[in-house]
């Protein structure tokens, strides 16, 4: 691997613009002030893989509600009917995601590691801090695979539109508001949603922040000091409103029944979100070159990584030797989550550390970020952007 060492973002400059999360508690910054040196042509082979394996995720979903598979993802009972109805109707459209890959540089294949298609982190270092590591060191900022404020800002006027042409936004929109809501007490998630929140204005929605329990939900629709909201975007896991909050897991159902309201990122992306779909994956797609073997059974005679299918941030997750032997574990809440067995990838690594890519995903690819960390990422791993080569 190749680096390009750069003088880091101040911390005044990034408290300026909401980022209080730059310092992590042992003290080291959570920036890397090394960029990744990628060449266009590995950029190019990041943006096609993303592309193929979203069409392979949608398939692999079809698969799953045409024959009742919902179990196997781990999805919870309640959240069933949204799901089919957000997939069965266009209006529910996806906004964005992000791939988790290893591999892709100095000749190592991409495989797929996940995706987070409900509500993927490191969006804002992703679309604004890389970039800004390269206009503060005066370099062109132009040099990364990184559109992804325009993507967000173009696919949000998909939401009108529902297709691939934009230019006739202004035409069908209709004054309709969304409501950007988060739990209180995270920044993270706050200056995430306040991020999106102002690229849906800039894109010529009518758009408001709220904390969700500043949210009154009824069968009636979605509303925020007796404004009814047409849109409401949630960066609460579709996972964690089921099981720990049943009654709004019922009213969002209501809804969209009623049709008072669309929801985002829709319920049916609870279905990618499901490390327990990479299974359904591989049936269709046997020996993908971007896929790792996987099943819900341990691999015999391979090493495989053993991790829950709604687990975050590196929790519960074993490395499991060909011979049976757990050479590595994390703890974590997730011990009860049903459990999926993925063949093991190495990630690039240069000395101790490991890196994995981040790829946005918003109607098509549209930005790289990597996570640098040890054998499992965790909450701990830092956030490393990348320029190209010329």
């Amino acid at each position: 691997m190749k680096f390009l060492k750069v003088n880091p973002l101040e911390k005044s400059y990034l408290e300026q613009m909401g980022f209080s999360w730059h310092t992590d508690s042992d003290g080291s910054d959570y920036l890397d002030s090394n960029l990744i040196c990628v060449s266009e042509n590995e950029a190019n082979v990041y943006y096609e893989a993303v592309n193929e394996l979203y069409d392979m995720y949608v398939a692999a979903a079809q698969e799953v509600i045409n024959n009742n598979r919902f179990d196997e993802l781990g999805i919870p009972f309640n959240l069933v009917e949204a799901i089919k109805m957000s997939w069965e109707n266009d209006v529910h459209w996806h906004l964005y995601g992000r791939f988790d890959l290893a591999g892709g540089l100095d000749g190592k294949p991409i495989k797929l590691i996940e995706f987070n298609a409900d509500t993927p982190t490191s969006l804002f270092e992703s679309a604004i801090l890389q970039w800004a590591l390269l206009k503060q060191n005066n370099l062109d900022e132009s040099l990364q695979f990184n559109n992804i404020y325009e993507a967000l800002k173009d696919n949000f006027k998909r939401l009108v539109t529902l297709d691939e042409n934009i230019s006739d936004f202004d035409k069908y929109y209709d004054g309709w508001k969304i409501l950007f809501s988060s739990i209180a007490g995270s920044d993270e998630d706050a200056i995430t949603t306040k991020f999106l929140a102002h690229i849906a204005k800039e894109a010529g929605f009518e758009s408001e922040f709220s904390y969700i329990d500043e949210i009154e939900f009824s069968p009636d629709g979605v509303f925020k000091n007796d404004i009814n909201f047409e849109y409401l975007f949630k960066l609460i896991p579709w996972e964690n409103i089921a099981i720990e909050e049943g009654e709004l897991a019922m009213l969002l159902t209501q809804i969209m029944q009623n049709q008072k309201a669309i929801v985002l990122n829709p319920a049916y992306t609870l279905l990618f979100q499901s490390k327990g779909i990479m299974k359904i994956l591989w049936e269709l797609y046997p020996n993908h070159p971007l896929l790792l073997e996987t099943s819900d059974e341990p691999l015999v005679g391979k090493k495989c990584v053993k991790k829950p299918v709604f687990g975050r941030e590196g929790a519960n997750v074993s490395i499991i030797e060909a011979n049976g032997d757990v050479s590595f574990q994390t703890n974590g809440d997730y011990h009860n989550n049903r459990f999926i067995y993925q063949e093991f990838a190495e990630f690039n690594q240069n000395e101790n550390d490991y890196y994995q890519a981040g790829v946005f995903f918003a109607y098509e690819g549209c930005g790289l970020g990597f996570r640098k960390g040890g054998l499992v990422l965790d909450n701990y791993s830092k956030f490393v952007g990348h320029v190209i080569e010329q």
